[in-house]
């Protein structure tokens, strides 16, 4: 049982004359672990910003800037990275206001609004993820099947012995399977890595409305 619990059962056996003192407690602590919440989430977002820069990095030798260069995306995949990497700032600048705002919340309905814009502000954070991941599986798909002189080698070989059409939907077909695992995959980890944050918050804000009725 959580400190939560223990103090509203605690309010139930009071007399009324001290039901405001109680409302007063479970608000402050309400309050005190909404901003936890937020906090690990501001935290897990620039975590997540630096574990993607460290990849980034490491990853970035001269056989991948020759693949990109085959591929003729040694141009716009640096535009695409910049942009991407500036929204995910962005969003840590709007998870770092939510958590300043949440420590300067003074009222029950001030606070179930924070979280409220919290939780959309997440929402917004991983859709925006699981798309520019789908994008970009389809931009290297697309060049990849224009351009790669040793996949287009396999494709002519294979559509000699093969229709042509029953080849390319068999192709297309396996490939779409593989983005969607993918993409299933990265929702999974963003459900796992902000899914319990935002199931604590939304109970908390449950809490908040009892208190505001």
């Amino acid at each position: 049982m959580d400190e939560l619990e223990i103090l509203k059962k605690d309010w139930k056996k009071r007399e009324h004359s001290f039901n405001q003192l109680s409302e007063s407690d479970i608000y402050r602590m309400l309050h005190k672990r909404s901003s936890s919440i937020v906090k690990w989430i501001l935290i897990i977002s620039i975590l997540e910003i630096i574990l993607w820069l460290s990849l980034s990095f490491l990853t970035t030798d001269e056989s991948y800037l020759k693949t990109l260069e085959i591929y003729h995306l040694n141009k716009i995949i640096p535009i695409i990275t910049i942009i991407n990497y500036g929204i995910m700032v962005f969003f840590i600048y709007l998870f770092y206001k939510n958590f300043k705002n949440i420590n300067t919340t003074e009222t029950v309905k001030k606070l179930m609004q924070t979280i409220l814009k919290t939780r959309k502000t997440v929402k917004y954070y991983v859709w925006y993820n699981l798309m520019m991941s789908f994008v970009s599986f389809i931009l290297i798909f697309t060049f990849q099947f224009k351009y790669d002189p040793n996949l287009n080698e396999i494709i002519n070989k294979a559509t000699q012995d093969v229709n042509p059409n029953v080849f390319y939907t068999v192709l297309f077909a396996v490939y779409i399977v593989c983005v969607t695992i993918i993409i299933t995959l990265i929702w999974l980890f963003y459900k796992l890595l902000y899914g319990i944050l935002l199931k604590r918050l939304n109970k908390n804000y449950k809490e908040l409305e009892k208190l505001d009725l």
